[in-house]
């Protein structure tokens, strides 16, 4: 049974409960009727796609795994396919100005329908499906774009698409997605605040220290609605390694880059240990009003005591470096879907004083 923390209030307050259930279960009937549809090999050299699925078929989510082949020939299938115009006018009205480059927009408007094409032909008996895709370095020469809009655009419908093969990834976005109704993203947390940018926004860094900063970056997967000044752009990285003599680029096109809009965020990570037990950790926070000064889909994040819940959480419990993020302060909903999943070892950024397990205290 879920117990609201106080069970006990007069009508107004009993109505705030009712709302908070009301996303609770969300969350709880969606993983319940859950398909994760996967393309691809999931690289060894990321935790974040290697960890054991068996958790998630104990929660009733279902997995489906496939080649990037089988995508690639459905992919090559919908060529020609007579509902590619609508899709292009719609990503045409989406980008605006911001529409760099639309020779692409016919093999991305391709990708989105073999996608939800494939959605609706594979949920079989669940009613609701994530994707965890493949989408580098052989995705870019073989379908000749980065599918990183796409993944934007289905994430903005309800759909999250999570990069690299991550399916934990892909599964923490819906449980977001769920309790917060607003669409989820899935970001990096490995680049550090510069100091000089730190110290030239006194303002928009009040009350955090340097520490407690940090960039969260992805190639071009974050829904529009939560860019500003956003473009159809193409993966700089990609650009170098895979088409460095090229003068314009080609198959690295096709990321929605722009600074993320400020406000409260959440992270969030659902995820299984190497022997297949679940654990989870939410931190509040906010994304600052600073320019991030960099590519991709991006922002500046403060969060209070981020470096020791880096160091005692994110590293000393192997997590990996794709964090969820909401777009609102949820912790209070998120952690009771996970606590009602069965998951023990639920962390959080703790305050100043107080220790981790394992957590030096001289260290501070």
């Amino acid at each position: 049974a879920y117990i609201p923390d106080s069970p006990v209030g007069l009508p107004d307050e009993v109505a705030d409960m009712i709302g908070e259930f009301e996303s609770f279960a969300r969350a709880i009937i969606g993983l319940s009727s859950l398909k994760v549809i996967t393309f691809g090999p999931r690289p060894y050299d990321f935790l974040a796609c290697n960890a054991p699925i068996k958790p998630l078929f104990d929660l009733g989510i279902n997995v489906q795994e496939n080649s990037e082949l089988d995508l690639l020939a459905s992919f090559n299938a919908h060529k020609d396919d007579e509902r590619i115009p609508d899709v292009i006018a719609d990503m045409e009205k989406e980008l605006g100005d911001g529409n760099c480059y639309p020779g692409i927009l016919p093999k991305l408007a391709q990708y989105e329908i073999t996608l939800l094409d494939w959605y609706e032909a594979n949920k079989g008996a669940s009613k609701y499906v994530v994707f965890a895709n493949k989408c580098w370095p052989a995705f870019q020469t073989q379908f000749g774009f980065c599918p990183c809009f796409v993944n934007s655009r289905l994430t903005a419908k309800g759909i999250p698409v999570a990069c690299e093969t991550d399916i934990y990834g892909a599964v923490t976005e819906y449980i977001i997605a769920c309790a917060t109704g607003i669409a989820p993203t899935l970001l990096d947390i490995n680049n550090s605040v510069p100091k000089d940018m730190f110290e030239a926004n006194p303002d928009e860094f009040a009350g955090y220290t340097l520490k407690d900063t940090f960039m969260g970056f992805h190639c071009g997967n974050t829904a529009s609605s939560l860019l500003k000044d956003y473009a159809l752009k193409y993966q700089l990285i990609q650009k170098r390694t895979l088409e460095p003599d090229l003068p314009e680029p080609d198959v690295s096109r096709g990321t929605l880059e722009g600074p993320i809009r400020a406000g409260e965020v959440t992270l969030f990570r659902l995820q299984s240990t190497a022997d297949g037990k679940l654990r989870s950790y939410i931190a509040e926070g906010k994304i600052v009003d600073v320019d991030p000064k960099s590519f991709g889909s991006i922002a500046v994040f403060a969060v209070e005591e981020m470096g020791r819940f880096y160091r005692n959480v994110l590293i000393a419990k192997n997590y990996p470096h794709h964090a969820g993020v909401a777009f609102k302060h949820s912790g209070k909903v998120l952690y009771d879907v996970v606590k009602y999943l069965g998951v023990k070892d639920i962390e959080f950024n703790r305050p100043k004083g107080c220790l981790y397990e394992g957590e030096n205290p001289f260290a501070n």
